[in-house]
């Protein structure tokens, strides 16, 4: 960092040099990407009224962008690729100039692919100025600590992305969620597991990804032994996890908010909150005695581990852990909400802004019945309890901006509606059912007050993040009402937020945890007759570029090496198209050989039902013989080579219902369904068609890319065998 000034202007200089670096967080060494040889990348600090002049060395064998989130920027330096730049290529340098015109808690971070997940992100501080009107004694010149939170996983990102769309479970067996009908049965809930797959539902999941380690400031322990019995010290937390909600604790008593998203809040008292992915907040904490290390705790909402920061400097008080979720409970709630025809119920505006949490089953001590503190002699080892008052948990409508925040009344009026849509099985997430590369850009004019109802429609959580501006969450405070960049919509919950568009450019819209951005969850709004923009030279392209990225294909592929043969399958599929094959090849030719591939598109909101062409090959030597299907219609299985079309409609229980009419008019309907859990790692599959075909098998999940399998197949008998995965 360097500071000078020029006619009057305090231009503060960072230079930052990404490379590739190694890291070992679980004992395996892993590719991670650092700044200036750190991860997190290091703190920005920023004073209102400077000048940022950011110079980027990429010395990765990638591109490479850096946004910084929640500032007020000019359009060119927000940082998204073929948005607002063109990407950073390797051994390149651009340089981000902008002034600071705010003060709060950012966070900045790559978005280009998925390097955020593996070490692009770190804290950006602005501080007011002494003089600032807003200034507030206390508070604003207490010590203070920037804390980023983030996750890590020993999986590349790619393939985390690729495994959510081809639906592997292997984070739920890793977390110990599978959600299996023997773990149904234990819990007596085996009704309740009945109903979630009769309506075509998924286990009930909380986080997509298994992590390895939770992390605050890039560690999973640290301590900060500064700080002295009596003080008050002030946390600038950013969320900068990829896809991880956190619960914040505090060993040491309540917290204090006084900001959220950069901007300040009337202060409040809290005993926890939840912070959002890309949320910021900021709370004031108080240092009780000497000679104690109070612990800071970050949880993240699934519960399978923590991070933890100590503040103060002797013997460690630890906070209570936070129990289990209860899966089973949380799914009978959610099949209790959802239609057979999948859809769920709109709860309104009375439920909204996190006041009714939809996992309240599976938070049992959110009622305050069950609130525990550690006791104040408590060491490291001792987690002796006591019970206390009610936990005073922050929600949306307990924010009030300190001062009006009403937007111009004479300003005419923009209102649009989105509603936040999904598909858990592929792993498709959408607004109104579209992903970025089925829209065109919303137009917007300067000088209007944009309003924006946004209704959850989906199973899951999303933190929608708006670049360039903070908006007004409608949350009964009025004129008051507070100011933020993030807002998370739980399910069913339908928020109100808006803004005055007060700037030009292409700003986006969507959703921060990092995959549902990358499967398509975006928008772009786009202010009319904007200026160009030098660094991009060819709009049209770039956009049709980052259209195409949130709409990718991935693949997958499964091949079991049996004794009585090999079966296998290996697809590609995006949002709405799907391209697979499947082969079951004997060892001779009375087992046979063949294959089918179909090319399909899925079709509604639910993306039940995909329509299909297909490719029949078959050889099998049966010595002339026919065979009668279930219709009367004849078949040979010598050889056979026929078109098809057909559908694939998937029903209650998950089992995929198919129809196919062959080219030499033959007509087969099919049962299948494959992933059926029995236990957490126990797998049973099925088919039966009206070619009188059946298949019957097991297989038990020993690694992530392993099985282990035995089948029976109607041509090819019983099998044993190891199945391999991709």
């Amino acid at each position: 960092m360097s500071t000078h000034t020029i006619f009057g202007q305090n231009i503060v200089h960072y230079d930052l040099t990404i490379t590739d670096t190694i890291v070992n967080y679980s004992g395996k060494e892993k590719r991670a990407i650092a700044v200036n040889g750190q991860i997190p990348m290091p703190t920005l600090t920023f004073t209102e009224g400077d000048i940022a002049e950011i110079v980027v060395h990429n010395k990765l064998k990638e591109s490479t962008s850096l946004h910084w989130h929640g500032l007020f920027l000019p359009n060119k330096e927000d940082g998204v690729p073929y948005l607002t730049q063109m990407p950073i290529e390797p051994n390149e340098t651009f340089t981000y100039r902008f002034p600071i015109i705010q003060s709060g808690t950012h966070w900045y971070h790559s978005h280009s692919g998925l390097q955020e997940q593996i070490g692009m992100y770190g804290s950006l501080v602005l501080l007011k100025k002494k003089d600032d009107p807003t200034f507030r004694k206390g508070i604003d010149d207490l010590p203070e600590v920037p804390i980023i939170l983030s996750e890590w996983t020993d999986i590349k990102p790619e393939n985390v992305h690729r495994m959510l769309h081809n639906a592997n479970d292997w984070s739920a067996i890793k977390k110990g969620t599978v959600q299996s009908y023997s773990e149904a049965i234990k819990a007596g809930h085996f009704k309740t597991k009945l109903g979630n797959e009769m309506k075509r539902m998924l286990a009930m999941d909380v986080s997509d990804v298994y992590y390895d380690k939770f992390l605050i400031n890039g560690k999973n322990e640290s301590q900060l032994s500064q700080f002295k019995g009596g003080e008050k010290v002030r946390l600038r937390i950013s969320n900068g996890g990829a896809s991880s909600y956190f619960w914040l604790n505090y060993a040491g008593g309540k917290m204090t908010v006084v900001a959220n998203d950069g901007n300040d809040v009337e202060p409040l008292q809290v005993d926890r909150l939840i912070i959002g992915v890309s949320e910021t907040y900021d709370v004031v904490v108080t240092i009780p005695k000497e000679d104690v290390a109070y612990e800071f705790l970050a949880t993240p909402e699934d519960r399978t581990n923590s991070a933890s920061i100590y503040l103060g400097n002797g013997k460690i008080q630890l906070k209570s852990r936070m129990p289990k979720l209860k899966y089973f409970e949380g799914m009978k709630m959610m099949n209790d909400m959802m239609n057979m025809d999948g859809s769920m119920d709109d709860m309104g505006m009375d439920m909204s802004l996190q006041k009714m949490d939809m996992n309240t089953v599976m938070y049992p001590e959110i009622s305050g019945n069950n609130k525990m503190k550690m006791d104040n002699n408590m060491d490291h080892s001792n987690h002796s309890m006591t019970k206390e008052q009610d936990i005073v948990t922050l929600n949306y409508g307990m924010l009030k901006a300190p001062h009006p925040t009403t937007l111009p009344k004479d300003a005419p009026v923009r209102e649009l509606r989105f509603e936040l849509t999904g598909n858990m099985n592929r792993y498709v997430w959408s607004m109104d059912n579209k992903v970025l590369s089925e829209t065109d850009k919303i137009l917007i004019k300067k000088g209007e007050n944009v309003r924006i109802t946004l209704y959850n429609g989906s199973m899951m959580r999303h933190p929608m993040h708006l670049h360039g501006h903070d908006f007004r969450v409608l949350n009964g405070q009025g004129e008051f009402a507070p100011l933020k960049n993030v807002l998370d919509i739980m399910p069913m919950e339908t928020d109100t937020i808006e803004f005055l568009a007060n700037t030009e450019g292409d700003w986006f819209f969507h959703c921060h945890i990092l995959y549902h951005m990358m499967a398509g969850m975006n928008r772009v709004f786009s202010y009319e007759k904007q200026v160009p923009n030098p660094y991009l030279p060819n709009k049209k392209w770039a956009y049709n570029k980052l259209q195409r990225e949130s709409n990718q294909f991935h693949f997958m592929a499964e091949n079991d090496f049996a004794t009585n043969g090999n079966d296998g399958m290996a697809m590609v599929q995006n949002t709405r198209w799907s391209i697979g094959t499947e082969w079951r090849l004997g060892y001779h030719d009375r087992h046979g050989y063949e294959t089918e591939t179909h090319i399909g598109r899925y079709i509604g909101k639910n993306q039940w039902f995909m329509p299909f062409i297909g490719f029949d090959w078959r050889y099998r030597k049966q010595n002339g013989e026919l065979e009668k299907n279930l219709f009367g219609q004849t078949n040979t299985k010598d050889q056979r080579a026929v078109l098809s079309l057909g559908a694939e409609y998937t029903l209650p229980m998950l089992v995929k219902f198919q129809g196919e009419v062959f080219q030499d008019g033959n007509i087969r309907f099919q049962l299948m369904r494959e992933d059926i859990p029995l236990s957490p790692r126990l797998r049973w599959a099925f088919m039966v068609n009206t070619d009188k075909e059946y298949m019957t098998g097991f297989k038990y999940i020993a690694t992530r890319n392993i099985g282990i399998t035995t089948h029976y197949d109607s041509d090819m008998g019983l099998g044993f065998g190891v199945s391999l995965n991709y």
